[in-house]
């Protein structure tokens, strides 16, 4: 038996995580011919842009939490696309940096995300999907 009576809106939560997977899942696949997903391949896009930076901060601006980050870290320090290393000045900090293997993967990528951009920009309008993620974060 449903918790929801038929007057009840759906769970804006559920309906949301859906559509999230669901562009989710258009990017990993359009992504799959260079072998990454759409998370590293947004984790080799900020490290391309911020340089070498903790993996904490790294997380923060990629907007995971730092486990995340390090398993997504992981498979692209094995191919060598990222480096991660000990911090100077704490060596309990992991700094990590994009490798020049890194930057070719990025510029092997961008075909197939912008064609992956392309297609979910078809089918929701780019300014309302900024809106809806401004309106989500904004402060109550």
């Amino acid at each position: 038996m449903s918790d929801e009576s038929p007057s009840e809106a759906p769970c804006t939560c559920m309906t949301l995580r859906r559509a999230a997977r669901a562009v989710t899942s258009a990017y990993d696949a359009a992504l799959e011919p260079v072998g990454l997903r759409v998370t590293q391949f947004s984790v080799l896009r900020t490290l391309k842009r911020l340089g070498a930076v903790p993996v904490t901060r790294l997380a923060l601006e990629a907007a995971l939490d730092r486990s995340t980050m390090g398993r997504n870290l992981d498979p692209l320090e094995r191919r060598g696309l990222v480096q991660v290393t000990v911090g100077a000045s704490d060596q309990r900090e992991r700094v990590a940096q994009i490798t020049p293997a890194g930057r070719a993967a990025i510029e092997a990528a961008l075909p197939y995300w912008r064609a992956a951009q392309a297609e979910i920009a078809a089918r929701i309008e780019p300014a309302l999907a900024g809106a809806l993620a401004a309106a989500v974060q904004a402060p109550p």
